[in-house]
Parts: structure tokens; C-alpha cells; sequence
């Protein structure tokens, strides 16, 4: 993504909707040049046009949490995405790094194949030449765009794969942590069919709680997450043999 549009993004969320005029000022470029860019991130899903300013997605879609802090959940996927081979087929739960994740297996990887239950996901990528995915099938869930139910079980116990890579909503000194229960469900059911849990989060999830319990610490192979990760939640996967990996933060380009 061009840095331009980062700032854009970030703009945006900041402010909730903001007038082109204000955008083009603010970005030093014509109004004509901030135009394109709001129909760029439009066709992306990150922002939505109205007539004269840009909005933020609505709360309740997914696109909303993936343009915020783009730049960072981008570089977390992108260093996750160096564990993942050419060939390899890969279980990818919902959220925007894991989103971003499977953005760069289907347009930097070849052969890759993705098992998710995110219909968000699946319709994300559906555009790449490269995108080979199996969705999952379940109980429809709105909000989060994933599937969830009994059914799930009997989908993926068709599948054995290497790692599965899972967004969180909070973390807590005896593991990782969960908004919603049925998704909660849907993952450890995924994740009985995999030899590694991997966790893509941004630093402030481990500074926030849930409501159900997702994973123990000992049972995730490995975290990636951004450089502003509290010390304390370092040591705790540290001390459960959990690998952390961390990406800088920051707006630019790399």
C-alpha cells in the first residue's frame, strides 16, 4: 500500500469522516489525486465514500478493524508470512492480520492453499490469479463474517495441515482470550487438526481481556506481533515456550 494511503486510512479512522478538501490540505496533493485514493480503498473495503468526504467502514464489519493501524497488522503478516512455503496448504482463522495474511500467501506464494472459515476472508482474496481457498461451512455469523457450529467439525476433520494462524481479542497472564464464544469453539476445533497454533495480533490485544478462554499459553507454537508488546505478556509466552516475534510499528512504507 502507498504511504499515502496509510495516512489516508489513518486520517480517517482518527477523525470518522473527513471532507476531501480537508484530506488533499492535509496529504499536500490535489483533491483530483485524493479522489482516486478514496476509490482505491473503497474497492478494498477499508473506507466508504460519500459525496465531498471519506467514512470509516461501518463499526460492525471487519473492514472497519482492518484499516486501522494498517500499516502495522500489515508488517505482522508479512513476517508471518515468511513461515508459510510455496506448496503449503494452511488453516487461517478471521481477523484483519489474519485478513492481510492471506492477502500476501495468494499474491507472493504459489500453490498455497487456504482453509478458513471466514467467508470475509475468502471474498477478500477471491480476486488474486493465486487464490486457492476452502471455505469452511457453519452457522453464518453477521458481524464477524465466520463460520461457527458442529459443522465446522465435520469440515475439518477432512483436513491435517502444519499451522493454523488466529486473531485474539485479549490476552491474560494464563493465555489467550476470546469476544465470543462460538468463534472460540470454532477455532479449538480447527486447531485439533493442526501441528502448530500460530497468533497474529497487534501489541494492544495483550493489553486487553476477553470473555472466553481460547488458548492456553503452552498451547501456541508461536506469536507475531508488533514491537510495543508489554513486557510482562512478552515473559509469560516466553515462559510457555511461545515464540514472539515482533514487527516495528509505524506509517511508512518498508
Amino acid at each position: 500500500m502507498h504511504i499515502r494511503h496509510t495516512k489516508l486510512l489513518n486520517l480517517v479512522n482518527e477523525k470518522n469522516r473527513v471532507a476531501v478538501t480537508e484530506l488533499a490540505r492535509a496529504l499536500a496533493v490535489s483533491e483530483v489525486t485524493i479522489r482516486k485514493d478514496l476509490s482505491t480503498l473503497e474497492r478494498m473495503g477499508l473506507l466508504r465514500r460519500e459525496h465531498g468526504f471519506a467514512a470509516m467502514a461501518q463499526s460492525d464489519d471487519i473492514a472497519n478493524h482492518l484499516s486501522f493501524n494498517y500499516e502495522t497488522k500489515r508488517r505482522i503478516a508479512l513476517r508471518a508470512a515468511e513461515t508459510v512455503r510455496n506448496g503449503e496448504t494452511v488453516m487461517i482463522e478471521s481477523g484483519s492480520c489474519c485478513t492481510l495474511l492471506a492477502e500476501e500467501l495468494v499474491s507472493h506464494r504459489r500453490d498455497v492453499t487456504i482453509i478458513t472459515n471466514s467467508a470475509f476472508i475468502a471474498a477478500f482474496v477471491r480476486k488474486a490469479p493465486g487464490a486457492h481457498v476452502i471455505l469452511l461451512g457453519g452457522e453464518y455469523q453477521n458481524e464477524s463474517q465466520v463460520m461457527v457450529g458442529p459443522m465446522i467439525q465435520r469440515c475439518v476433520n477432512e483436513f491435517y495441515v502444519d499451522k493454523l494462524f488466529v486473531g485474539i481479542d485479549g490476552f491474560n497472564g494464563a493465555g489467550f482470550m476470546s469476544n465470543n464464544l462460538m468463534r472460540a469453539e470454532a477455532i479449538r476445533t480447527m486447531a485439533k487438526n493442526v501441528r502448530r497454533v500460530v497468533i497474529l495480533a497487534e501489541s494492544v490485544k495483550f493489553t486487553q481481556s476477553g470473555v472466553v478462554a481460547l488458548f492456553p499459553v503452552q498451547a501456541v507454537d508461536s506469536v507475531f506481533t508488533d514491537d510495543g508488546i508489554p513486557a510482562e505478556a512478552a515473559q509469560a509466552l516466553n515462559a510457555g515456550d511461545t515464540h514472539v516475534y515482533t514487527v516495528p510499528t509505524g506509517d511508512g512504507e518498508e
